[in-house]
């Protein structure tokens, strides 16, 4: 062995051990190479797979968009407010109930149990659901919603079936936080992601347009007023076991409705077939003969054209006979009456005759200056166009609608009517968009500023002494006119059908508001004393609503001021008092 390199000599044999050795070093690193190869390999086809996708993506109908930074941090729909910011809709985050029958793969059933048994699961979970639509959509094999508003632990609970068919994708959802309340106002979205019937369709671009949809839109109402308009109106409904039921309450001096309810109503969070058969709106979209709450705009129209000037001048009030017609009063109320006691008493030959006095064209005049014979300005896009009598109206036409009958409008043409006639004679459209102080439209003169004062003394004085007196609410000095129809029908009018309405106004020394409340053939009950009239079931509701909602509008009783009627009281007898 050389001493220098440690190393033997040249020509010596190496032992067999180090051969081994090297041997087990070259495999080593063999395999560690080949390892390295195969993680390579490896990296190479993820690598390629990924790519693969992102050209499937790019070449699919499923493309990635790109989110603008409004998109990212506003809701997708702006939300709408009650005047005084209280939310009425907003969209929140959702889970949708999807089924997708590819989720085990392209072979095989796509569930693990049968469709009956899932639908069944899903039923318990969801009451309202079908249980035979649901049923057919699992066995169809077709994918699709079973339901589009999924709360997040009844989301957990359909997870907990261990069906992967069941997919529960996250959603933004439209929510009406103070559920079915002012649902004709507000409307709802369908799936397309628009709004429907009420200011939902009427908003829909303004609430989807990035740039404005981040500030909340208001509205007009008074959630608190509404909710108590609703609660007295269903209360009035069943209490006389009325089909249906209405009203309104209207700001007289601005046009800005602050209530509007139609009952039987609706749940815009959940539509469904019986949803869409009450969505109908009774305020805005239906027209009724309104009877007797015509004769207060007759008398007006009568004393701006100089007609009536003279209050304590008798009429006669026996029936009127024109050809085969005859117009008479409900009950005998006296052979002569003036003009308090004729709206005191609500008398039709009376109310017939002024109009009659006033003539077809001047009666005419007057209605088409209060809208009758249009579709009433409101935003909402359901509005009932006027049962209108034409161009010429014969003498006994005219003499009809003088007392509500022959014309056909819907409540709000009436409480925009009452709102001109009280508040000094200026008429302003109906509105459901809250207004500044410098939004309030001019609106234009329909009656003298002196008939209004005296249509005051007259609306109070029924409220005090006639067929408004279930209507009035001490300190509030509420005045206001009932109105009874009978509904048409094939043959004529039918007798055992009624529209019963009251429209007031309040307070009437200075008159802030309007209320129109209407019930659809109310049946006498001992709750109405077995009477089916206004009298005694649209005018009690307005007594029962006004001292709910005067405090929240800024109106509190005040038992000392009223409508000063001193000049027309001694043209009421004493017995009436």
């Amino acid at each position: 062995m050389n001493a220098m390199t440690g190393f033997p000599p040249i020509g010596t044999a190496v032992p067999s051990a180090r051969i081994q050795l090297v041997s087990i070093r070259q495999h080593s690193l063999a395999v560690a190479k080949l390892r390295v190869l195969w993680i390579v390999l490896a990296f190479a086809f993820v690598a390629l797979l990924a790519v693969m996708r992102i050209g499937f993506l790019g070449m699919s109908d499923r493309a990635v968009a790109a989110t603008s930074l409004e998109d990212a941090l506003l809701p997708d729909r702006g939300e709408i407010v009650d005047r005084n910011g209280v939310p009425l809709a907003r969209a929140f985050p959702a889970y949708a109930l999807w089924f997708n029958p590819d989720a085990l793969g392209e072979d095989g059933s796509p569930l693990v149990r049968p469709a009956t048994e899932v639908a069944q699961d899903l039923k318990a979970i969801f009451p309202e659901l079908d249980l035979a639509r649901v049923t057919r959509a699992l066995a169809s094999g077709k994918p699709g919603y079973l339901r589009r508003r999924v709360l997040p632990e009844e989301a957990n609970r359909v997870q907990e079936l261990g069906e992967l068919a069941l997919e529960m994708p996250q959603e933004t959802d439209r929510h009406y936080p103070q559920g079915s309340m002012a649902a004709h106002i507000l409307g709802y979205v369908a799936a397309d992601g628009h709004g429907r019937v009420g200011m939902e369709q009427v908003l829909d671009e303004r609430l989807l347009d990035p740039s404005r949809r981040g500030a909340p839109m208001a509205l007009s109402i008074d959630v608190r007023v509404q909710g108590a308009l609703e609660d007295e109106l269903r209360r009035g409904m069943k209490l006389v076991d009325a089909k249906g039921a209405a009203g309104i309450v209207l700001d007289v001096d601005s046009g800005e409705v602050m209530a509007l309810a139609s009952l039987p109503e609706f749940d815009p969070n959940k539509i469904d077939a019986v949803g869409q058969d009450r969505m109908f709106n009774r305020v805005t979209n239906q027209v009724y003969e309104l009877g007797s709450t015509f004769k207060p705009l007759t008398v007006a129209a009568a004393i701006d054209a100089g007609v009536v000037r003279d209050f304590a001048a008798r009429w006669d009030a026996s029936p009127v006979k024109m050809g085969r017609y005859t117009i008479r009063d409900s009950h005998f109320l006296g052979s002569t009456l003036n003009v308090p006691e004729t709206l005191i008493h609500s008398s039709n030959t009376v109310s017939a005759r002024i109009a009659d006095e006033l003539g077809p064209k001047r009666m005419r005049q007057a209605m088409i200056d209060l809208g009758m014979n249009a579709r009433p300005p409101i935003e909402l896009p359901a509005k009932g166009f006027p049962i209108w009598p034409g161009d010429n109206w014969p003498r006994l036409r005219n003499m009809n609608v003088g007392f509500g009958h022959g014309i056909a409008v819907t409540p709000l043409h009436l409480a925009s009517a009452y709102a001109a006639m009280v508040n000094g004679g200026i008429m302003r459209p109906a509105t459901l968009h809250k207004l500044g102080a410098g939004d309030v439209p001019q609106g234009r003169r329909v009656f003298k500023a002196s008939t209004s004062a005296r249509m005051r003394q007259l609306m109070r004085m029924i409220s005090i002494f006639g067929t408004g007196r279930n209507a009035d609410a001490p300190g509030f000095r509420v005045g206001g006119k009932t109105g009874s129809a009978e509904k048409p029908g094939a043959g004529g009018y039918q007798r055992t059908s009624l529209i019963s309405t009251f429209a007031a106004a309040f307070p009437m020394d200075k008159p802030r508001f309007v209320v129109v409340t209407m019930l659809d053939e109310p049946r006498g009950t001992v709750a109405s004393s077995f009477q089916r009239t206004a009298a005694w079931n649209a005018a009690p509701i307005v007594g029962r609503l006004v001292p709910r909602i005067g405090p929240m509008l800024g109106v509190l009783p005040d038992e000392t001021r009223d409508v000063d009627i001193s000049d027309l009281r001694p043209l009421i007898p004493t017995s009436d008092r």
